[in-house]
This record gives structure tokens, sequence and C-alpha cells, in this order.
């Protein structure tokens, strides 16, 4: 009897002692401050804005640099910034929920609420659920159709309708092929069934809920919202640029939260803690259990950087293993900004890191080294092993940029510019029109799909153009127009910044 009473006693002191609370990484302590300043001076980054949680409570919560660099205003845990495809785990999280209180469910087939919605594939379109579009599996490939839709002026329904435009190169439910339009369409579901449009439905049932006072579901007017952070790039010129706030409310449940890292650290909370904030129920678990489950397989095999084996996609989050643990994470990528999200329940742990350039890799290298630190990886900067290849790529865009702005000399293409004029139609983009530019020595590009997008041809040589966007975010390319046999003008290939659109886009004059 006395032995079972002293085992008894030493279990209870192991348990005791396991779920004690463990100091704080001596990283997070002594060294976070100093790594993120040399990080922003590295990567060229104005503004910096992180917040960690763990174990129930906010451990650190700062900003750093500026959120305008001409105002030198600072970014503070407040500053708002597009958190981007960070908005999709709400929509897959509301409609979670709608599942569990028996509105919906996830394997219900889209037609049954959006009529008439239809795929490039028939029998893709008689089989697509709701399921199919949070989890990336049309087969489509990653930001197709992009171009068409982001910063474009046409609405949800529109996106939807040209979806059965975009052509799969892979196979539904197999090939995994990141796609915001199919966003839209799930989230366009919550207003059938809710009778509230999506940004109000994320707003009543998550936000409010959560005391999200300063995030927002719309980004539209954020350039005057107080304390906003601005946009900027080093893409195509090396040099920082501020950017024009991008407006993709129309692709809202992909991509259009505008949020800080205090409200954020509400959201995480509430991860961690199995659906409760501050003691108070705001998911059943269930919900929160629903948007876990891996869907769609995305890497099947080990990391050669960091400790990760597997990874796939939930309803809106990617997971992973690191270091034996499980990971929950979601980036996301407007024009000028980058941000992250990311929890791990077995360690009560998480992290958000929100940037405002979005032409660098150290808001991602962050989130490993604070993963690194609290998951018993020994250290490795991770920031100084990743910058160098950046700057290779991005000296060697520089300099292809470069090159292509010196071949631009005041010569004169073979045929008159008046030859180049008219109206020019891509099948999925719709019209542009190419006219000559104020001096009458070049050509601009009027891209009717869009608000404000010009784009500029200046003539180079060996029948290519300059193309220079006037928004930098969509960047600045060599393009040619093609001639039939007649020497009539016929089309022209157009291509935009990867980071909005990896294919081009081909427009046949009419």
């Amino acid at each position: 009897m006395r032995k079972y009473i002293f085992s008894a006693s030493c279990l209870l002191i192991f348990v005791i002692t396991a779920n004690a609370q463990k100091p704080t990484p001596s990283f997070i302590s002594d060294s976070l401050d100093n790594y993120i300043k040399q990080g922003l001076k590295d990567w060229n980054i104005p503004g910096l804005s992180i917040a960690i949680v763990k174990d129930g409570k906010t451990v650190a919560m700062k900003g750093y640099g500026v959120r305008d660099v001409e105002s030198k205003e600072p970014v503070d845990e407040n500053t708002l910034f597009m958190i981007a495809s960070n908005s999709k785990l709400f929509t897959g999280t509301a409609l979670a929920q709608l599942e569990y209180n028996k509105k919906i469910s996830i394997d219900d087939k889209v037609s049954k609420y959006i009529k008439g919605y239809s795929l490039y594939d028939r029998n893709s379109s008689d089989l697509v659920t709701i399921r199919d579009l949070l989890s990336h599996r049309l087969g489509t490939k990653t930001f197709q159709g992009d171009f068409v839709f982001w910063n474009s002026n046409l609405g949800r329904q529109e996106i939807m309708n040209k979806m059965k435009l975009l052509k799969p190169n892979g196979i539904f439910r197999q090939t995994y092929g990141y796609c915001n339009s199919c966003f839209v369409t799930a989230g366009e579901v919550i207003p059938v069934v809710s009778r509230k449009p999506w940004e109000v439905y994320i707003y009543d049932s998550l936000i409010m809920p959560l005391g999200m006072t300063n995030t927002h579901t719309l980004g539209n007017g954020m350039d005057q919202r107080p304390n906003a952070s601005k946009p900027y790039t080093t893409s195509f010129t090396g040099k920082l640029t501020r950017l024009p706030y991008d407006n993709v409310d129309n692709l809202g449940p992909a991509g259009s939260i505008v949020s800080n890292v205090k409200d954020l650290t509400h959201w995480l909370l509430m991860q961690l803690d199995s659906g409760r904030y501050e003691g108070k129920r705001i998911l059943p678990w269930p919900v929160l259990q629903k948007t876990r489950e891996i869907n769609t397989i995305t890497r099947s095999h080990r990391s050669s950087i960091y400790p990760i084996h597997f990874q796939g996609y939930g309803l809106g989050v990617f997971m992973a293993d690191y270091n034996g643990r499980q990971i929950y994470f979601h980036t996301g990528g407007a024009d000028g900004f980058v941000t992250n999200t990311c929890f791990v329940p077995e360690e009560n742990l998480g992290i958000t890191i929100l940037t405002n350039n979005d032409n660098q890799n150290f808001f991602e290298a962050l989130r490993y080294q604070v993963l690194d630190a609290y998951l018993g990886i020994g250290y490795v900067n991770r920031s100084k092993a990743a910058l160098p290849l950046f700057i290779k790529e991005l000296n060697e865009s520089v300099k292809t940029t470069e090159a292509l702005q010196a071949r631009v000399r005041g010569t004169n293409p073979a045929l008159a510019l008046e030859a180049y004029i008219g109206t020019y139609e891509n099948e999925i983009y719709g019209p542009v029109t190419i006219e000559k530019d104020k001096q009458g020595k070049g050509l601009v590009i009027n891209f009717k799909g869009h608000n404000n997008l010009l784009g500029n041809l200046k003539y180079m040589d060996h029948d290519e153009w300059l193309l220079t966007y006037n928004n930098l975010a969509f960047g600045i390319f060599p393009v040619k127009f093609k001639t039939t046999v007649n020497k009539k003008v016929s089309s022209i290939e157009l291509k935009v910044n990867d980071f909005i659109d990896y294919d081009s886009y081909n427009f046949i004059k009419k």
C-alpha cells in the first residue's frame, strides 16, 4: 500500500512539473528585438508588427520601424495591415460554423446554393462541393485567373461566372492549385443561407464576439483609416517604392480583411483554447476541428530547410509537422504587404507577423525563428541563411529591368504607330484598348477590366516593346506584337507580376 502511495505521489509531482509553465526561450526574451531591427535593415522593410501568445498570455506584442516612409510615423501593435489570405480561415470557419448549426453541409454541392454555377469541365461542375472550393483542389493552377480578378472592377458574381473559362491543367480532387476565386464562391454560399453578406456575417459571428474592435472585413477606404500602414515594394527596381492600396473587396472571402496584431491575438487565443476567448465560448470545438482536417496534400516529402515532412490544407489553413509538433499556419500577400499567422495547440503557442514590403522573406524567416525557439530547434539564423539568395535574385531582377530600359533609345518600330492602335480582347479578361501616348511617340494600353490600370509601351528593338504598368505592383516586362503574313497586327501577349498571376494572356486584335 505504501508503495502505491509513493508511486501516486511521484506521478502527481511529474504531472505538476510537466504542466508547469516553461520559461520563455532566451531568443524571445533577449534577442528578438535586435533580430527584428537587423532584419528590417537587411530586407529593406519599412515596418513590422509582431505578437506572440503563449499559455493563454501575450508574451510579445510590438511594432518596429515606420508605417509611412515619408512621415516616419511608427508602427505599433494597433497599426493596420492588409492581412490578405489570412482572411481565408475566417471564411472556412464561418462555413464550418454554419454546418454545425445545420444550415449547410461542407460536402453539399455548390449548385445547391449557387444556381447555374459551372467550371470548365462538366463533370467537375456536377460534382464540386463547398469542401472542394475551400481545399484548393479543382485542378486549376495556382493563382489562375487572378490577373482578371485582382484589383479588377468585377463583382463576385462576375468572378464566379468567369471560373468556367479557367481550363485546369491538373486533376479534379487530386491536384493542388491555390485558388482565390474558389474562396469567393464558397463565401457566396454564406449570404444564401444566412441572409447576410459575407463581410457582415464574418463581422457579426467572429470579429465582434472576439472583441476585434479595430478589424475590418473590407479594405476599401483603408487610406482614410487612422494608423494604417502604407504599402511598399522593391520588386523590379530594387528601390523601395510606395504602391497604391489594393481594392480586392470583390475577392473578400479570399483576402480582404484588414487588422492588426493586437486584434489577431484574440483570434489566436481562441484557436488555442478550443473556441473560447477570455473564458467565453465563441465557437464549439467541432467547428475548429472541421477546419483542421487535411483535405488536400500539399507536401509529402522532407523539407531540405525546415524540420517538416508532411503538409496539407484544411478549410482555409495549412497544417504540417514541425519537429514533432503539429502546426497550423497561413500567409497573406497583398500588393505592398506580406503577413502570416501560425498556431501550435500542443505548445499553446500562437504567432502573427505583419509587414509592409511585399518583396521579402523575412516575415517567414522570423516566424520559423520563433517556432525554432519554442520547439527546441538548435539556433540557426534563418534570416541570414535566406538573405544571400534573395539578394542575388533581386539584383538579377534589377539588372534585367535596367537592361530593358536601356534598350529604349527612341528608335521606331517596323510599322507606323497607327497599325498597333485598336481594341484587343482576351476570352477570360475581356477587352483592352491601345492608343498613342500623349507625346505621340509610344503607346498606352487601357485595361478595361480594371480601374485606372494603364500599361505604357515604349519600343526597344527587334520588334520588342517595354511594357511598364502605371502600378509597379503589376510589373515591367518585354512584350511583342504578333503580325500576319500581310504585316497586319494580330495580337499581343501580356504578362503581370508573378505575385498576382503566373500566366500570360493573349489579346487578339478585333
